[in-house]
């Protein structure tokens, strides 16, 4: 949307904000924001990325810029955010499909277009409601793995940082209960 356009009162509705469904005092789980790779071939396999990375976080850069005017008032802007997330360490791991699609598209191949056009998804389970929590997905995220290796007696760790990117959808993701398999449903 331009930044000069008008949003209408029927525009704004469809944009509601969304509320906590977790519980009133208590804060939001960690475990509740979660960032899956698309690991398949034809359709969509939501593979969650983080097994055994301790701590993640988003890091959300506004390029703000703040000016002074010739009348001596502040001004600030900002334009649309950089979002990039760490995960390290990420010890290698068979049944992780995503650091196994990650290390065959950088180590294996060096492929260096597969790693920056991964499709990614982040659920956040706390916004929204329970059963469809809010979802966005990022259709061209850079995936950069930074190192292979790891100290003697220990595990071989692949630590990487992500940049979401390409067109962002936003929608609502399902988790199945027994099975874990995560669907998106993009917003309408």
């Amino acid at each position: 949307m331009d930044e000069n356009e008008i949003i209408t009162e029927e525009e704004e509705e469809e944009v509601a904000d969304l509320t906590f469904n977790t519980t009133s005092g208590k804060t939001v789980d960690r475990e509740l924001m979660i960032a899956y790779l698309n690991t398949g071939t034809t359709t969509p396999v939501w593979s969650a990325i983080g097994k055994r990375v301790e701590d993640s976080s988003m890091e959300i850069d506004w390029a703000e810029e703040t000016k002074n005017d010739i009348l001596g008032d502040t001004y600030t802007t900002l334009k649309k955010p950089t979002i990039t997330q760490s995960f390290e360490p990420v010890e290698l791991d068979a049944g992780d499909a995503a650091a196994v699609l990650i290390w065959n598209r950088a180590i294996h191949d060096h492929d260096y277009s597969a790693l920056a056009a991964m499709d990614m998804l982040i659920v956040h389970f706390y916004a929204g409601t329970a059963s469809t929590p809010f979802a966005e997905r990022y259709s061209a995220c850079a995936v950069r793995p930074s190192g292979l290796g790891g100290e003697g007696g220990g595990s071989v760790n692949m630590p990487f940082d992500v940049t979401y990117g390409g067109t962002r959808t936003v929608g609502t993701a399902s988790k199945d209960a027994s099975t874990g398999v995560v669907t998106f449903q993009p917003a309408s």
